[in-house]
């Protein structure tokens, strides 16, 4: 749960009702709901503190006192339990120095004594494992201050039978109380039951042929042209360089995220950290969509790291350069230089130093752009768009307006970071809730 402002993420809690179905009226508060086997049980994560990491390092130490804790971090959980959410999952990293997976305060006296949530926590992947530092150096000490803290369910990948018999040991000695056994095994019995499982314990098959189904690429299209954010449009306001004309004599499309729908999903995409290229799943990269909207008699040119002397000498209508991040997810992503990856700024100079130029960020996040700002007519902000690229060009060409907001501040120099809005020192370079707007134009 990570954004600028609280409210944001807690506006975000209304995927629950999409994931387990709407909360009936009646409902106790805290008592997880799914309605009937159309719907999955949903999980709020990574409590807590887990957006508030020094540095944004993963797994790294929240420091903040109660009060901040509650205030920043808590709020979108009280929606979540309000909401029927059926699990939470325990966050990698810890409060104040105190590692979340062993914290029996904020798991078992806050989350499930004071909030009242009735379903189970989870931990993360062999989450009680990296209680020690190093991991698993004395796993026996980790499965009795996970499970005390109030975890339920265990997430061990690999060497289960060590989990059994060391929780099944420490229940013999009542290191381990079978009375937080049966605490944990009543959560899970509760939320099995409420998403009927013991009645169709399998997945209904009828479903698949909804997967990647074109009414969802066009749910997901439409996400996309809602998401992206307009920073910066032409040098003044009366003489914006979008939308783009779809006619045009020659255009050049450029940069090592045009053509690549990889990095257009980032992390977490076929594979944990993601892949490069364009054979990890179907969908449009910003290349096709250009080419599936410009007019027919528009000749589009591809050249992913053009040189100067190549944009100056094509005598080029203008250029889409699409540049960005590789993917990753987790400690892969830690970064404290936040930079677009090479070679996007040499294409960034060489085209925006000869053409009227617009530039889409692919990034998972703001990243440094002020120094290449003053050369780059239009900025947008694509963040991670995933297979449905067309979205990009419907906004690129006018087909329907930009008016996304940013859900964070834009940095000029990570310096400046950690940046929040009050701060006495503010000064961004885009602040949050920022966002330029275009109309769509009719008959492009």
């Amino acid at each position: 749960m990570r954004a600028k402002d609280h409210k944001i993420v807690q506006a975000m809690t209304e995927i629950i009702p999409g994931l387990q179905g709407d909360l009936p009226a009646n409902s106790k508060k805290g008592v997880p709901f799914v309605a009937g086997k159309k719907k999955v049980a949903a999980c709020a994560k990574h409590y807590e503190g887990d957006g508030g990491t020094t540095k944004g390092i993963n797994e790294n130490n929240t420091v903040t006192n109660l009060n901040g804790l509650l205030s920043i971090h808590m709020p979108a959980y009280y929606n979540s339990i309000s909401k029927g959410v059926a699990t939470v999952m325990v966050s990698y990293s810890s409060w104040n120095g105190n590692k979340m997976h062993a914290n029996h305060e904020l798991v078992t006296g806050f989350l499930k004594n004071k909030l009242k949530f009735r379903g189970f926590v989870i931990s993360d992947w062999e989450g009680i494992d990296r209680i020690t530092s190093p991991p698993h150096a004395n796993y026996s000490y980790s499965v009795q201050a996970g499970v005390s803290a109030g975890i339920d369910m265990v997430m061990v990948p690999n060497n289960f039978k060590e989990f059994i018999d060391d929780l099944t040991d420490q229940v013999k000695k009542n290191i381990i109380p079978t009375s937080r056994i049966d605490d944990a095994v009543k959560r899970i019995l509760r939320v099995k039951f409420v998403m009927g499982l013991f009645d169709s314990p399998l997945a209904d098959t009828s479903l698949v042929h909804q997967l990647g189904s074109q009414e969802h690429r066009e749910l997901a299209r439409e996400a996309v042209r809602k998401s992206l954010v307009l920073l910066k449009n032409g040098e003044a306001a009366d003489k914006p360089l979008l939308p783009l004309p779809k006619k045009a004599s020659k255009i050049l499309v450029a940069g090592s995220h045009a053509d690549n729908l990889g990095y257009q999903c980032g992390g977490w995409t076929i594979t944990w950290q993601g892949l490069g290229g364009n054979d990890l799943t179907a969908g449009t990269t910003i290349l096709h969509a250009v080419n599936n909207t410009v007019d027919p008699t528009t000749q589009v040119v591809f050249n992913e790291n053009p040189d100067a002397n190549f944009v100056k000498s094509n005598k080029f209508s203008y250029a889409i350069v699409v540049v960005g991040e590789h993917p990753y997810a987790e400690t892969y992503g830690d970064s404290l230089n936040l930079t677009i990856s090479e070679p996007g700024l040499s294409t960034i100079t060489n085209a925006c130093g000869a053409v009227k130029c617009v530039v889409v960020v692919i990034s998972g996040r703001p990243i440094v752009i002020q120094p290449y700002l003053a050369q780059i007519d239009a900025l947008v902000a694509a963040w991670l768009p995933g297979t449905e690229g067309q979205g990009v060009a419907d906004v690129l060409f006018g087909d329907y307006g930009f008016t996304g907001k940013l859900a964070r501040t834009w940095f000029k120099t990570v310096d400046q970071l950690p940046m929040n809005v009050g701060d006495p020192h503010y000064d961004p370079l885009f602040p949050f809730g920022f966002g330029l707007t275009t109309k769509p134009t009719k008959g492009n």
